[in-house]
């Protein structure tokens, strides 16, 4: 019975269990799987794959069933009813009325042919004012009406070619604002290791000073015994140690904060990760690399191109359009009955519009004005992008320096510090001397680890410029 308990311990353990000694590779991989963004921005993907989809389809035309059931005992539908479903008679005319007249006519005039024609030239205008009940009143009759039809344009002056190129267009663009989005991730993944590297360091430096602090505190309680220090050397050495812990606890939550971030970023729970040992690479990065790789300067191409189809969409205008029909029905007074008297039309539709105040004219142009904006465009994107890249490249020539710089400034403090704690063993400095020099040597960690991070933000800034 206690095997069970323990294997549920055991599952929610594995459950709640996150990556461990996570490798920047292979979060990388995980990242462009798993992150949410990139999938919402692949499902955009997939929609306008659909678009173009829609606009081949045109191509086809439109195959439509249209099943109509109506009932009226109005004469014109009714009449038209008949007509329709090929079942009209003529009795439906008001032959009957007709007939009747006349036969009572061949009565009165009892055979004699010359008589009934003389009788029904007197009543010709009566027989012809009678208002037959069949037509005027006829019972009310149910129509049912099945139509398939089929349109298909056979000439657009190329609107649905172009269109056609258009959507897949803006599929490849939203595949370029999916490819951007991953890059961007990807910086924001590197960065955030990157980070916590120089957290780790930070931390182990950190840890260094305090037991150097800890052994202060040996030599101050030996140097009590001797009579060389006092009570408030020991007490002002303590305050520092407590300084140093809380940075080190700030150090270790600010990691923790960043396994939280990377954790949203790979949608999966991160415990730990192997932190580069080294900085990021700096890109080789030219002129032509930027042109030929920069997704920005990819969109603003793509776009020149659809403004370019844009262009032969609005030309399209002024060509004639045309079009097939064709269309077979068959009708009934009853929903499943249906005979052999089907009918069918068939045609075809040439349309061209030939003034409409110069408004296609307009349109034109403003196509063409828009296709040299976007041509001005791309060429601003270009430039600006490697101008861009040449100012991180400066910013990280000059950060490089300055990291150089401080390394050598931090090793001074630390032989400075050496040195004033030789000193205050030999009474020569205080103990407040002594612990502004290691305040110093703190300060200048700090600036060196804030330093080495703007470079490695640079660094990862440039490589995302050309999506390396």
């Amino acid at each position: 019975m206690r095997l069970i308990p323990l294997l549920l311990i055991t599952a929610t353990l594995t459950l709640n269990a996150g990556l461990k000694h996570l490798k920047l590779n292979q979060a990388l991989d995980i990242l462009e799987e798993s992150n949410l963004e990139v999938q919402v921005s692949k499902y955009e993907e997939q929609m306008k794959f659909y678009d173009i989809a829609k606009v081949k389809a045109k191509n086809y035309g439109t195959l439509d069933l249209e099943i109509t059931a109506l009932r009226s005992n109005d004469a014109g539908n009714v009449f038209g009813f008949k007509m329709q479903s090929r079942s009209a008679s003529f009795a439906d005319f008001g032959f009957a009325d007709f007939m009747g007249a006349i036969g009572q006519g061949a009565m009165q005039s009892g055979g004699d042919f010359g008589k009934f024609s003389q009788g029904l030239s007197l009543s010709g205008s009566s027989i012809l004012a009678i208002e037959p009940k069949d037509l005027n009143y006829p019972k009310a009759r149910n129509h049912i009406l099945t139509k398939i039809s089929y349109k298909v344009p056979l000439y657009t002056g190329g609107v649905l070619r172009n269109y056609k190129k258009i959507t897949q267009k803006m599929y490849q663009m939203s595949q370029l604002d999916t490819q951007k989005l991953l890059s961007l991730k990807k910086y924001e993944l590197k960065k955030t290791y990157y980070d916590v590297s120089l957290v780790n360091s930070f931390i182990y430096n950190l840890n260094s000073i305090r037991r150097n602090i800890k052994k202060l505190e040996i030599v101050i309680k030996q140097m009590q015994k001797e009579g060389y220090a006092v009570e408030t050397d020991y007490l002002e050495v303590d305050a520092k140690l407590a300084e140093v812990d809380a940075m080190i606890d700030e150090a270790r939550l600010n990691r923790k904060l960043a396994y939280h971030f990377l954790s949203f970023l790979l949608n999966q729970k991160v415990d730990s990760i192997v932190a580069p040992k080294h900085t990021p690479k700096v890109p080789r990065v030219t002129k032509d690399i930027i042109a030929q790789r920069n997704l920005d300067v990819a969109k603003a191409n793509l776009g020149l191109q659809i403004t370019k189809d844009n262009i032969e969409v609005k030309k399209a205008k002024f060509k004639p359009t045309v079009g097939a029909f064709a269309e077979y029905g068959k009708a009934s007074d009853e929903l499943f009955k249906y005979n052999k008297k089907g009918f069918y039309t068939v045609g075809i539709q040439a349309k061209m519009n030939l003034y409409n105040g110069g408004a296609d004219k307009a349109d034109l142009e403003r196509a063409k004005v828009n296709f040299l904006k976007v041509s001005t465009q791309v060429k601003l994107a270009k430039e600006g992008m490697w101008l861009k890249a040449k100012k991180l490249k400066s910013q990280i020539k000059s950060l490089s320096a300055r990291v150089k710089s401080y390394q050598k400034q931090y090793k001074f403090a630390q032989k400075v510090y050496q040195t004033y704690k030789a000193k205050y063993k030999e009474g020569i400095v205080s103990i407040t001397d002594l612990l502004i020099k290691q305040s110093q040597e703190i300060e200048k960690l700090m600036k060196l680890l804030q330093i080495k991070n703007q470079k490695n933000a640079k660094v990862l800034e440039l490589q995302n410029l050309i999506n390396g």
